[in-house]
């Protein structure tokens, strides 16, 4: 199927690595010039260097720390017009009402829940340039509301919310935003979060692969293919939607 998107631009946000890395590739592999976006100017580099290597499109990168609105105007400013955007950056903590701090709670959601909403605001122009679209990388717990992860769920389903609302008034400037929710996925970050697990559970974290069993189809998503669905939601094929949030999690 062609999605019909070569030579058009996107900026990803958490461009270096995990689901931003892999997003980047599918789009590269579509023809998207792409502008990768995160606060590790290295990781950045070897992102763009290994898209480059495979595939011929224009690839810019642009460390930034989007929980600073200075740096999200900065960036915003830098960009002309756009024909994709994908907030994608932020990992929110894990941990109980108690366990999560006000200090670590707004320290997380000034990247992930603001940041996304800052750069949505200082961006729409260049994207509305275009008759673009916005697609947020979410999060299933957005849905699963589980309390051991009550900031961050609470901050997903904020986005969630902010996503649809915005979905619905953005047509009228030719501007599609959309959501997209993963559930476990293939990622540094997850490996991490699965050896804590282990260690804690079997008190060994070499053994965390096992944690993986009770999964649908045994395994989590891999980036790329959450990247493949932020491809078609970006296509003219996907034309008629707009706010609407997509949970991918194959029923875990």
């Amino acid at each position: 199927m062609d999605l019909g998107l070569a030579g058009k631009r996107a900026l990803i946000t958490g461009g270096s690595v995990g689901i931003g890395r892999g997003t980047a590739r599918v789009l590269a592999e579509e023809g998207c010039d792409l502008i990768l976006v995160s606060r590790n100017a290295e990781k950045l580099e070897d992102a763009a260097r290994e898209i480059r290597s495979r595939w011929q499109v224009d690839v810019v990168t642009h460390p930034a720390d989007l929980s600073k609105q200075e740096e999200v105007e900065r960036l915003a400013a830098s960009v002309d017009a756009l024909d994709i955007l994908v907030n994608n950056a932020g990992a929110i903590p894990g941990g109980d009402l108690q366990a999560i701090d006000n200090a670590r709670w707004r320290e997380a959601w000034d990247l992930k829940v603001f940041g996304y909403i800052s750069l949505c605001r200082a961006a729409y122009d260049a994207v509305k340039k275009r008759s673009g679209v916005i697609i947020n990388v979410i999060g299933a717990a957005a849905e699963m509301l589980p309390p051991n992860y009550i900031a961050g769920a609470t901050g997903n389903a904020a986005l969630v919310a902010f996503t649809r609302a915005l979905g619905k008034q953005s047509v009228e400037d030719g501007v599609r935003v959309i959501g997209v929710s993963p559930g476990p996925v293939a990622t540094e970050r997850y490996e991490t979060m699965r050896k804590a697990l282990a260690r804690a559970q079997f008190g060994d974290e070499s053994r965390w692969p096992e944690l993986d069993k009770g999964l649908t189809f045994g395994r989590p998503a891999t980036p790329e293919e959450i990247g493949a669905a932020v491809a078609f939601f970006a296509s003219y094929r996907s034309a008629y939607t707009s706010g609407a949030v997509l949970t991918i999690n194959a029923g875990n």
